[in-house]
Parts: C-alpha cells; sequence; structure tokens
C-alpha cells in the first residue's frame, strides 16, 4: 500500500473534501483526487462517495479512516520528535477507565500527569464495559482483571485484595447466626462469604440490607453502622488503621489486578510511555496500601 497515498485519504477524510483539504495544506485539488483514486484502485473499494453534495466515506472508507489515522499521527509525531532531538511527549491522550478507580484516584493522577506535561491534551472516559481500543480511538485502557486479548499488550500496575469490614459494635456472627449485609450489585447473588481470618477459613452467613451500585456508597454506608460489607482494602485501610471499622477476614478469591493496556498493532508513543511510567511513579509497588495512601496524601 502506498503510505502517501493513505496519507492524502486520511487528510481529506479529515476535512470532508478535497477542496477543504487543498486549502487547508497548500497541496494541489488535483493530486489529493489523482491519490485517493490510485488508493481506492490498489484496494479495489470505493472509499468515498462522490455525489453534488460533496464527499462522504463509504462504510469501508470510514473502517479504513479510523483503523490508520491514529497510526499515521503517531508517526508524523515520532518523526518530528526525531527530526527535533526531543520526546517531548504531546498531542491527545484518549483513556478509558473503570468507575471506581476513576472516582478515587484519576482525578489527582491527570492533574499531577497535566502538570508534568502541559502539550499532552488528556481525555478520559469513564465506563466498567469493554471497548474496542482500535474502533474507538483509544491510546489506553485500564481494567481490572481483563479478558486474555492477543490485540493488546499489558502490565499490573496495581494489587487489591477484598476483605469483610464492618463498625466495631456490629458483632462478628458464630454458628448459624446471620450478618447483615450491604451489597454492591442486583438483589441476586452470595448468601455467605467464605473468609480467611487470624483463625483460619470460616463462612458467615449474611442476611442483605440494602444492595447499592457503588462500592463507595457500600462503604459509606457500612460506616454508619448499617451492616458488613465486602470491599477492596484499598479502600477501606484507613478506617482500619483509624479503628473505625473492623476486619473480620479476607475473602477467599482470585486477586483483583488492575491492568494497563494498549494496542500492540500500534506504535508506543511517547504520551502512551509517559503515562505508563506516571502510573509506576505513583504506585511503585502496585500494593493496595499504597493505593489507600496515595488517595489521602496531599497532590
Amino acid at each position: 500500500m502506498d503510505l502517501l497515498a493513505l496519507a492524502d485519504f486520511n487528510l481529506v477524510a479529515r476535512h470532508g473534501s478535497f477542496g477543504e483539504a487543498a486549502r487547508a495544506t497548500g497541496r494541489p485539488k488535483a493530486t489529493l483526487s489523482r491519490r485517493v483514486s490510485e488508493l481506492e484502485g490498489s484496494l479495489d473499494i470505493r472509499l468515498f462517495e462522490r455525489g453534488p453534495r460533496g464527499l462522504k466515506l463509504t462504510q469501508e472508507g470510514h473502517a479504513l479512516y479510523e483503523r490508520t489515522g491514529t497510526l499515521l499521527t503517531e508517526i508524523a509525531e515520532s518523526a518530528a520528535a526525531i527530526a527535533s532531538g526531543s520526546e517531548r511527549p504531546r498531542g491527545r491522550l484518549r483513556i478509558s477507565a473503570p468507575m471506581l478507580f476513576s472516582q478515587i484516584a484519576m482525578g489527582k493522577l491527570v492533574a499531577t500527569f497535566a502538570l508534568k506535561y502541559p502539550e499532552v491534551q488528556l481525555e478520559v472516559t469513564t465506563e466498567d464495559r469493554g471497548v474496542d481500543m482500535i474502533e474507538e480511538g483509544y491510546d489506553l485502557v485500564i481494567r481490572v482483571n481483563p479478558d486474555p486479548d492477543e490485540s493488546l499488550i499489558g502490565r499490573v500496575f496495581l494489587r487489591d485484595r477484598l476483605v469483610v469490614v464492618a463498625k466495631p459494635e456490629l458483632e462478628r456472627p458464630s454458628g448459624k447466626a446471620v450478618a447483615p449485609a450491604v451489597l454492591r450489585g442486583p438483589g441476586t447473588g452470595s448468601t455467605a462469604w467464605d473468609i480467611t481470618g487470624p483463625e483460619g477459613k470460616s463462612r458467615i452467613a449474611i442476611k442483605p440490607v440494602a444492595h447499592l451500585s457503588s462500592l463507595i456508597m457500600v462503604r459509606d454506608t457500612v460506616r454508619l453502622g448499617v451492616g458488613a460489607a465486602c470491599l477492596p482494602v484499598s479502600l477501606v485501610a484507613h478506617d482500619l488503621e483509624a479503628g473505625t471499622l473492623v476486619h473480620w477476614g479476607d475473602v477467599d478469591g482470585p486477586e483483583i489486578a488492575l491492568w494497563a493496556l494498549y494496542p500492540s498493532r500500534r506504535l508506543l508513543s511517547a504520551r502512551v510511555s509517559a503515562f505508563l511510567d506516571h502510573l509506576k511513579d505513583a504506585f511503585p509497588t502496585g500494593e493496595p496500601e499504597e493505593l489507600a495512601a496515595y488517595l489521602h496524601s496531599g497532590a
């Protein structure tokens, strides 16, 4: 594939017409039209619908533009950085992060990164769903225990674990007694927690008293003594240290790992590398207590 023709196609797609692209770049309109036609011929597909109202990307043209636009931008930025002798991060950085991590940590991470790299324009969206990084144009996604994906490269930057906590006044049940519980999610699920504490493994039967959609809501409700809850230790470490909540035990189950992921087919830009380093600087060991300390420390 002719990369110059591909670059001209992206230029026209970005500006919406041959005339606008020519005026914005000083390139001859006829040259841009010829390049796009040659690209369509080499691919044997139509990339634009040409009509009296102007150009419109075809479905194939839209897919090609979405998949190649970011790559060409990164190539141009890399070349410019090398030519100037600088690898200073610049440009737009699109990140998708899960709800809880965004609520408790992303604001501070974004602020400190922006102060360090003012030439990077950060765009962060908060969602727990799986995203298609290529199709949706993300440079980096943060996910909890993601499914394996051969198209992505990633690293774990934080680990956490679930603990059962309650107010000191709430007595931990024994035998067949049932504990009032505040749960995250809809009204179906576990009727007991399997935990490991100082006395070894045990099972705590629970009776839900509230179902909430946010772990922060669950923690705030437990702080007021409504019931016990299963929460990430990073979210309650300071409560445990202060004695306002007590630890009934660690929940048996898989480790919670936060991953930073990026597409394996994409060049690792200076801004993505810088944000990965920023995460490492913020959480050098990646332990849950480190996240708890980060949340309560000054900027």
